[in-house]
């Protein structure tokens, strides 16, 4: 089954709407012209049954269409054939030296639809099947018919074509829409929790600098962990403010390479680039930083960590490793569960935001995170 985004469905629902309006007065038109012509018809019963069979589809393909659920590719197929089949009969019940077919430019909504579904190509394939059965069934093809037929194989595929690129559009609009809302609500967030946190930690700085001793080194932490935050508030202010290229790319592999520089931190990564949209590699690496932070918290200042990077046609995967004791089970539950929530948002969040899994292996040979982020989710 074809899975949509909602935007795109929104436009495909306009259109189908669009559609079932120019279907009624197209029908309209049909009605119209036969009644008309009512003394070309060789089999007049046969000609009236024509007419009733477009009138009670418009109506099946109405209240089908209005439902995304119910436009399957049997009932496009059916909406097609039916639209074939009036084409067919129009030499039985016309005669064989006829002008015009039953349906006439009613064969034009069954093109469009299979155009809106489907887009370019379907309205190629409807606009080839239509055109041919056109000219198939006449018995010679005079200035008239070359011109309709000629319109009837450009419409399908332009419209189809207008189609797709409403529906990128509108999809397009919605993810900038989205990351606007999403970048402005994180850099509120920011500002009101790591405001507070900030206070806090100028205290412990300078508390620990009057107390001297272990409450020294407490304070000198605190100051470097209130230069980092300060670090933080700074860039979320300056994604807020300017206006990023939203084609803006990094290296994974050279921001990873950076992580090297930490004591005990051993980085290994492919010999080539690894061009990632710079939003994606600030998080990657941010995912990184804080598993090699939790190392340091957890294992030790000279507990030794390793970070591999590997990058495939699909993906790129990224292991952080360390040999320490391992998380105890049930360790991590606690933690969330207490509100302290640096592995699942710090690590398990910004990976799932990205489209990615984030997969733990703990015990007593220490501690293994791999990061997998699909490239066709970026």
């Amino acid at each position: 089954m074809r899975l949509w985004s909602r935007p795109a469905l929104d436009v495909e629902d306009r259109l189908f709407r669009a559609l079932g309006i120019l279907r009624v007065v197209l029908l309209v038109n049909a009605i119209g012209l036969n009644a008309y012509r009512a003394d070309n018809f060789v089999r007049p019963a046969a000609g009236a049954f024509c007419v009733l069979v477009m009138v009670l589809w418009t109506g099946t393909a109405l209240v089908a269409y209005a439902d995304p659920a119910r436009r399957r590719p049997w009932f496009l197929g059916l909406d097609l054939l039916v639209t074939l089949g009036l084409l067919v009969a129009s030499p039985i019940v016309k005669g064989e030296s006829f002008n015009a077919t039953v349906p006439g430019f009613w064969v034009m909504c069954a093109l469009l639809a299979w155009a809106v579904r489907y887009h370019w190509q379907g309205g190629l394939l409807a606009s080839v099947l239509v055109a041919g059965t056109d000219l198939l069934v006449r018995d010679e093809i005079n200035q008239t018919n070359y011109g309709n037929t000629f319109l009837l194989l450009i419409a399908g595929p332009i419209v189809g074509f207008m189609c797709e690129s409403l529906q990128m559009m509108a999809k397009e609009r919605d993810k900038a829409q989205r990351a606007a809302l999403a970048e402005a609500e994180r850099a509120r967030l920011a500002r009101a929790v790591h405001d507070g946190v900030l206070q806090v930690l100028a205290l412990v700085q300078r508390r620990g600098a009057e107390l001297g001793g272990e409450a020294a080194d407490l304070g000198r932490l605190a100051g470097e962990q209130e230069q980092v935050l300060r670090t933080l508030i700074r860039s979320q202010d300056a994604v807020s403010s300017s206006s990023e290229s939203a084609h803006a790319v990094g290296d994974l592999a050279a921001a990873l390479g950076e992580l090297g520089a930490r004591p005990h931190v051993s980085v290994a990564t492919p010999g080539t680039v690894v061009e990632l949209p710079a939003a994606v590699v600030r998080e990657l690496v941010s995912v990184v930083a804080a598993c090699l932070d939790n190392v340091v918290v957890h294992v030790g200042a000279a507990a030794s960590a390793w970070v591999l990077l590997e990058a495939f046609p699909d993906r790129v995967e990224i292991s952080v490793r360390d040999e320490g004791p391992g998380i105890p089970a049930g360790r991590l539950e606690a933690a969330a569960a207490e509100g302290r929530l640096g592995v699942s948002e710090s690590i398990c969040g910004r990976v799932t935001d990205l489209g990615g899994t984030a997969e733990l292996s703990t015990g007593p040979f220490g501690t293994e995170w791999e990061l997998v982020v699909p490239l066709e989710a970026l």
